[in-house]
């Protein structure tokens, strides 16, 4: 089957060593070469340029540019105080604080690594100087940092959004629900490790008056996604323009509110931003051209067949579809993985009757675990390296909690409503 060698071609070129962006073109250009395809090869620069040319993708660097604005502009340490807080007094409180404050600060920036650095950067320390061990510190970061995916203002749902032709307005609320449920088994297994290794049993509970004080400092930050969200439910503004609001917002509340952000650091974040997107952009360019070839050499309706001889029901395609998007997750980071996928996978969705906003989550959040998944994991090593933590030590402590998100993943896989309620009702209000 050609998609094998598609495949196989392409993971080998990635296990060396290769950058992605050449790995998915020398697959794209191997294959023709193999085969003797008659395909010219400036169809692959146009589809590379076609890759990057959708107005929606413009979100993508204001939304990078967004996070780091808000990971340097003070919104971090008043939604971990935020958090503390409400839920320090917990056993476990500091691991549940982290938690917390990961899914806040999510819910603002989109973005699973500038959730884990900016709030990593604020709880490692704490939780060190509170008897954590460095492995399950680091490896708790590295898990929690990914709830930013499913929060509302997720990239990779932009990015899924393009590609399926969902509306980001239904998908920025569909992972609302299993990102609460991931983040209630992460506060389990916190408090769970609080009790059993008698490092954390939690802090004196908070005042009324100190409640009242971090709620209105954390307030303007929490206050972002509801805005933005509102604002796209309400049809003032288009994903790609909230985009641009969330730009200025960010502004506004780090210089002029917090007047933790500096005119002198804008350029800075800036360049960031720009490396982080450019390099984002070529991605999805090179995977624009790899997925050219899928579709002019019908590789899924090649797919389609062999799974619909293998997979006579719904559940067992999902099972092959979790397991698919977790190898490939290792691999390859979740927006090019996502490209490459969902090509592949819609029409089979389709054909097993599976609603594409459920399908949106159910490969988001597949893809959320391969962050933190040895040996590649771009929270995992974030976090390793705040919590100057080994990938063997931070590994030990990773498995109980990865298996506490991936049981979550399998129920939002099993039961669609958990993804499609809270849309479904929030559109009958209006």
């Amino acid at each position: 089957m050609l998609a094998l060698v598609i495949f196989a071609i392409f993971f080998a070129l990635a296990l060396a060593g290769l950058p992605l962006m050449f790995a998915l073109l020398l697959t794209t250009l191997g294959v023709i070469g193999l085969y003797g395809m008659s395909h010219p090869l400036e169809t692959i620069f146009l589809s590379f340029i076609g890759g990057v040319e959708p107005f929606i993708l413009i979100a993508v660097p204001l939304f990078v540019f967004t996070g780091e604005l808000l990971a340097k502009g003070g919104v971090g340490k008043r939604i971990v105080e935020f958090a503390r807080v409400l839920f320090g007094w917990l056993p476990g409180g500091l691991g549940v604080v982290t938690v917390v404050s990961c899914l806040l600060f999510g819910g603002v920036s989109g973005s699973a690594i500038a959730d884990t650095a900016a709030i990593g950067s604020l709880v490692i320390p704490s939780m060190l100087q509170r008897g954590y061990s460095r492995g399950f510190s680091a490896a708790l970061l590295a898990v929690a940092g990914t709830l930013a995916l499913l929060m509302p203002l997720s990239i990779p749902f932009l990015v899924y959004s393009f590609v399926s032709g969902v509306s980001m307005r239904t998908l920025s609320m569909a992972g609302l629900v299993p990102a609460l449920l991931s983040a209630l088994a992460l506060i389990a297994m916190c408090m769970w490790y609080g009790k059993s290794s008698g490092c954390d049993n939690g802090e004196q509970r908070a005042s009324l008056k100190q409640i009242l004080a971090a709620s209105y400092a954390a307030g303007p930050a929490l206050l972002m996604p509801v805005f933005i969200i509102g604002g796209i439910w309400s049809g003032y503004f288009t994903p790609t323009e909230s985009a641009a609001v969330a730009v200025v917002y960010g502004l506004l509340v780090s210089m002029f509110l917090y007047k933790d952000l500096k005119w002198g650091q804008i350029p800075q974040l800036l360049l960031k931003a720009f490396i982080t997107s450019a390099t984002v952009m070529l991605v999805i360019g090179a995977t624009g051209a790899l997925a050219w070839l899928l579709t002019v050499e019908q590789v899924a309706q090649q797919m389609a067949t062999w799974v619909g001889s293998v997979a006579h029901q719904q559940w067992v395609f999902l099972i092959m579809l979790n397991v698919a998007l977790l190898l490939l997750g290792i691999f390859i980071e979740p927006l090019p993985a996502l490209l490459m996928a969902a090509p592949l996978f819609l029409p089979l969705a389709i054909a097993f009757k599976i609603d594409l906003v459920h399908m949106g989550v159910v490969m988001t959040a597949n893809l959320a675990i391969a962050l933190y998944t040895p040996p590649v994991g771009g929270t995992l090593f974030v976090a390793a390296k705040l919590g100057k933590a080994g990938i063997g030590e931070v590994s030990k402590h990773l498995w109980p909690l990865m298996a506490a998100t991936f049981t979550v993943v399998l129920l939002v896989t099993y039961i669609p409503a958990l993804s499609t309620w809270l849309p479904r009702v929030i559109a009958s209000w209006r």
